[in-house]
């Protein structure tokens, strides 16, 4: 259990009478935390790195959140998430794939991987946690994929008898074990590989490049 015990210096215990507490810069504080945790661990973040890094003192971020738990879980929680709205409609499963996978999007999720890895002791004492981080940062990537799958299958693209829920975790695994486990980048390439080679077969459909070929055919 980590010891959030705070010392006499870590308080600024003088009231402050009369004053509010400005609230404005939450949000690049609790960015600072994000990449402070992506970067460092849970075990090995400290609200002093997160101050630094927000160039905020560190009186004020206890003062807001008084354990680096609740800081931690308040910026996991205002993590933003893509709605289902915004998926591409483009009229091939394919299309949709690929047209989703946008530069900004990747490297974003790669963030949110990295985050969950540095929270894995948190999540350990707290089930809660564990379910809150998960439907923040896995479930939004799993769910545009299933949304994409049964608009295949809506539009006769693909049969109804696929497992959706299964095939629709294949990318986000597979993105996470060559961050998490490989340490290696991804990029747009790869996960356009994952949908032609991996995802469009399973889905029974025709790979990428048989699809291209067959259209200038």
């Amino acid at each position: 259990m980590t010891d959030t015990t705070l010392s006499a210096e870590d308080v600024d215990s003088t009231p402050k009478l009369g004053r509010k507490r400005d609230h404005s810069r939450d949000p690049e504080i609790l960015d600072a935390a994000l990449e402070v945790l992506a970067e460092k661990g849970y075990e090995r973040m400290t609200v002093d790195m997160v101050a630094a890094r927000a160039r905020a003192g560190k009186a004020t971020l206890y003062r807001r959140w008084p354990s680096k738990a609740e800081l931690v879980i308040d910026a996991v929680a205002c993590m933003k998430n893509a709605h289902p709205v915004d998926l591409p409609d483009t009229g091939t499963l394919r299309g949709d794939l690929v047209a989703n996978i946008k530069t900004p999007a990747v490297k974003d999720g790669e963030r949110k991987l990295r985050i969950m890895a540095g929270m894995v002791s948190l999540m350990s004492e707290s089930p809660e946690f564990a379910d809150a981080a998960r439907a923040v940062i896995v479930e939004p990537r799993a769910a545009a994929l299933r949304t994409l799958i049964l608009r295949a299958i809506d539009r006769g693209e693909v049969s109804p008898d696929v497992d959706v829920p299964l095939l629709a975790q294949i990318i986000p695994s597979m993105t996470a074990y060559q961050t998490l486990m490989l340490g290696r980048a991804v990029d747009r390439q790869y996960i356009i590989t994952l949908v032609d080679e991996i995802l469009l077969p399973a889905l029974g459909l025709a790979s990428g490049e048989e699809t291209t070929a067959t259209a200038r055919s």
